[in-house]
């Protein structure tokens, strides 16, 4: 992570005010755009993570979005295969649209364009941004959203919850 890579700012309405470095972004929590890719395997388990202690929001906990801000310029599909690669080595694989949606708290704002996609090959993380990482079925998936002590990272809690009543359900 760069902070002084450029990211576009929003206003409310979802017009481009203009770019601002990540650092700036960060201090003033700015709106910006960001990506989120649920990754599956064939059997339907749900690839989980741990964030390192180094990330910027949210350091060290759970999450099952492999994700990151969108660059200037850059297109929301392109920056979240990007970000997959970047974070979890998964490269070449469809991403299927799951929604788009806005979440907002007192350390991060943004606009979400989250994916899934389905993959049964090799997971190598990028050290800087994954400290530990596996699959998980959709009941473990329940158990550790459920457990206060293996806290979870809020944003992908609060844009997914009808995903993971879905899921739940089948």
């Amino acid at each position: 992570m760069n902070d002084d890579e450029q990211v576009e700012v929003f206003a409310e309405d979802g017009s481009v005010l203009g770019v601002a470095s990540r650092r700036r972004m960060r201090a003033d929590n700015l709106l910006h755009r960001a990506t989120g890719v649920i990754l599956r395997d064939t059997a339907g388990r749900v690839y989980v993570h741990r964030r390192t202690d180094s990330k910027d929001v949210f350091p060290g906990r759970y999450d099952c979005c492999a994700g990151g801000v969108v660059g200037v310029g850059e297109d929301v599909l392109a920056a979240a295969e990007r970000e997959l690669a970047e974070e979890l080595g998964v490269r070449g694989v469809s991403l299927r649209p799951l929604l788009v949606g806005r979440y907002e708290d007192a350390h991060t704002r943004y606009l979400a364009h989250v994916y899934e996609a389905t993959w049964d090959g090799p997971i190598t993380w990028q050290t800087d941004e994954v400290a530990w990482g596996d699959w998980c079925t959709l009941s473990e998936l329940r158990a550790l959203l459920a457990d206060p002590a293996r806290p979870f990272v809020p944003d992908t809690r609060a844009l997914l919850a009808d995903w993971f009543i879905e899921v739940g359900a089948s």
